[in-house]
């Protein structure tokens, strides 16, 4: 069976539809049938995004973009670092 990436609204979209069929009554792996998706997917889905709206999960999107440029600008500066060090190693007189 070929697998499906579902982007995150798909996944927030699908958590709601299946809260829905918990709440009348089914239980979880009947419910994740009926939406289409295993279940430690829901499980999987649910512990990264239970309780999440549509504006958290952008805010989250954009506080993971800004984490990646972040450390993206330590390790040029990290690099500097050890750039600038090397060669204050060879300028320095040997004695």
């Amino acid at each position: 069976m070929a697998r499906k990436r579902h982007t995150d609204e798909d996944a927030l979209r699908l958590l709601r539809e299946i809260e829905v069929h918990l709440a009348s009554g089914l239980d979880v792996a009947e419910a994740c049938r009926k939406a289409g998706i295993s279940d430690a997917t829901y499980y999987t889905w649910r512990k990264k995004f239970g309780g999440m709206g549509r504006s958290q999960l952008s805010q989250m999107r954009a506080l993971e973009k800004e984490n990646q440029r972040l450390k993206r600008i330590v390790a040029e500066l990290e690099l500097d670092k050890l750039i600038l060090k090397e060669s204050l190693d060879f300028l320095k007189p040997k004695a």
